[in-house]
């Protein structure tokens, strides 16, 4: 069986609205400081941007954890 990790970073935008960006294959151990650390990088560098504006704040993010178990049917 597989776990597959994504990690949901929610982010403010100019226009108001929320904008979110997934990472997909996380670290299990990722701390809530480097999550912050990551998201202060992504606003301040202006790396991303989105249909409604530019990401202006943090709002929040989530480790998603999905276990995935495959069946051999032959």
């Amino acid at each position: 069986m597989a776990v597959q990790r994504t990690l949901e970073m929610d982010f403010a935008t100019e226009l108001n609205r929320t904008h979110c960006i997934r990472v997909y294959d996380i670290r299990a151990d990722i701390t809530a400081a480097e999550i912050s650390t990551t998201m202060d990088n992504l606003i301040n560098k202006n790396i991303f941007g989105s249909n409604s504006g530019n990401l202006t704040g943090k709002i929040g993010a989530r480790l998603v954890s999905k276990d995935i178990e495959e069946f051999d049917l032959a």
